[in-house]
């Protein structure tokens, strides 16, 4: 189990990069025009130029967040990295969590509206995939990399 979490946590260093460029959704202003794909790298470039605020969280919660929590249980398993650090790490996730709610919320919220159309596309179910994955890498990463035993150094 040890080797399928430490491939799994190394394949989600390539999957965040994929899920970052992929289409999270299609949307319209009008249903004769033809739909633009989002991603979480364009919409961030959008942001950059409206609202640096809100870009820095959502480049926080969307790609810092969730690559350094990979990296970090990377370390752990290679054991370069206290897994006293997992309490930390573990809050990294819910972060990266918090921005896959932010989209979904959005998404409903232009649906509610009516004007145009927003469809979800193959990248979202992709980037949830990636922090739903780290999220149980981090859970058993405890119980597959316990702490080791070691003895205090005599004064």
């Amino acid at each position: 189990m040890r080797k399928i979490l430490i491939g799994a946590n190394l394949a989600l260093l390539v999957g965040f990069p994929i899920a970052w460029f992929a289409p999270l959704m299609r949307a319209g202003l009008l249903p004769l025009f033809s739909l633009s794909e989002i991603s979480v790298v364009s919409g961030l470039q959008s942001l950059w130029g409206s609202d640096v605020i809100l870009a820095l969280l959502v480049t926080i919660f969307a790609l810092f967040a969730p690559y350094l929590k990979t990296i970090g249980l990377t370390l752990i398993h290679f054991e370069l990295l206290s897994d006293k650090l997992l309490p930390v790490l573990a809050w990294l996730g819910k972060l990266a969590m918090a921005d896959v709610f932010l989209i979904a919320l959005y998404i409903v919220v232009a649906k509610g509206v009516g004007i145009g159309k927003l469809e979800t596309a193959w990248g979202l179910y992709i980037f949830t995939a990636c922090i739903l994955a780290s999220i149980a890498i981090s859970a058993l990463t405890p119980r597959f990399f316990p702490r080791k035993n070691i003895p205090a150094a005599s004064a």
